[in-house]
């Protein structure tokens, strides 16, 4: 066997959602802190994101994470987090699948019933408890970076569709939310290919008709990432479903930790749910996660919460990859047949 890379990954899911960790293979890239890591990484060292991602290695339901050691003297660990199409500051499924691996692989030691982990995020830095019995974490909570809105019933001109309204806020990275039941979808699974292509019209539509969708802290956290599609709110402590189409255009298998989050900004925003009150938010394939809002705060002078979310996550393998020298795709390729629905391996 010949090999130009050798990049270790541990799989992982998060309540379906594929969420791979790299555990060797990849040194750190430089940056004073996270974001900047994240930023070296998109900048300089693309193609490791195309190698893990794309065919013939990867897929466009998989998300990789990169362990690093923490830019903050008050954190764990490190993670960036690499999507089909971008880097994103934040994910709840990630943070989920990476605290699961750093436990149950002994990266860190474990401590039984509960073990605290501090994340360093490119969004910032998460507190973790993961509770843990026999060698087990059999859940994951964490304290996510806080989520606000950004504005309440956008319009939006949505091909096939006409004047769409959605709400954008910031769980972790930008989300536009919709009431997909107002278009004539109920969210079951038989949906998701037509739930995928609305969600990537809307995504495309607001990227290109709203501006200054932007961090207040952080301007380099710009536009909207991904789309949120549920079902109308069904109270405090009761299941909602919802869907959340991720470019290139494909439904979260699970039910989204940085989704929830945001929208728990809306209807907190809307004068629906409180503080210490909870959002089961429920995916296509029915797994759950549940959110919490524990306090309200704000950001350069916007109003804000500070919510958790418990999701739970299982490890599913461990995977050696290599790269011939002689392998014609050595940053992998896409066709849309496969690819989502835009079948493109960057953000428009």
């Amino acid at each position: 066997m010949r090999t130009k890379r050798s990049i270790t990954v541990v799989g992982c899911h998060a309540e379906g959602e594929i969420g791979d960790v790299v555990t060797g293979g990849i040194l750190p890239p430089a940056g004073a802190t996270m974001f900047e890591r994240m930023q070296t990484m998109q900048r300089e060292h693309d193609d490791i994101r195309r190698f893990l991602l794309c065919e013939p290695r990867g897929h466009v339901g998989r998300h990789v994470n990169i362990l690093t050691p923490p830019a903050r003297a008050d954190c764990d660990a490190g993670v960036i987090i690499m999507e089909p199409t971008e880097y994103v500051p934040m994910s709840g499924s990630n943070i989920i699948c990476t605290v699961t691996v750093l436990l149950e692989t002994g990266i860190l030691p474990m401590t039984e019933p509960e073990t605290v982990v501090m994340m360093d995020t490119p969004a910032g830095p998460v507190r973790a408890r993961a509770a843990c019995r026999g060698g087990k974490c059999e859940s994951v909570t964490f304290d996510n970076v806080p989520a606000f809105v950004d504005r309440l019933d956008a319009k939006l001109e949505v091909e096939g569709y006409g004047t769409v309204l959605a709400d954008i806020a910031f769980g972790g990275m930008f989300y536009a939310i919709v009431d997909a039941t107002r278009l004539g979808f109920t969210l079951e699974p038989h949906e998701a290919r037509d739930l995928a292509v609305l969600g990537e019209r809307v995504r495309l539509a607001a990227r290109t008709q709203l501006t200054g969708v932007v961090h207040p802290e952080n301007p380099g956290i710009s536009g909207v990432s991904i789309v949120q599609l549920n079902r109308p709110f069904a109270g405090p402590g009761e299941v909602t479903r919802n869907t959340c189409i991720v470019a290139p255009g494909r439904s979260d298998r699970s039910p989204t930790g940085t989704g929830t989050c945001a929208r728990m900004a809306v209807l907190h925003a809307r004068g629906q749910m409180q503080v210490g009150e909870t959002l089961v938010h429920e995916s296509l394939i029915a797994s759950r996660f549940t959110g919490r809002i524990n306090a309200t705060t704000s950001i350069a002078g916007r109003a804000a919460i500070l919510p958790s979310l418990t999701g739970r996550a299982w490890i599913t393998g461990q995977h050696h990859y290599y790269l011939d020298p002689d392998d014609p795709w050595p940053q992998g390729y896409l066709l849309g047949d496969t690819w989502g629905v835009t079948g493109k391996a960057t953000q428009d």
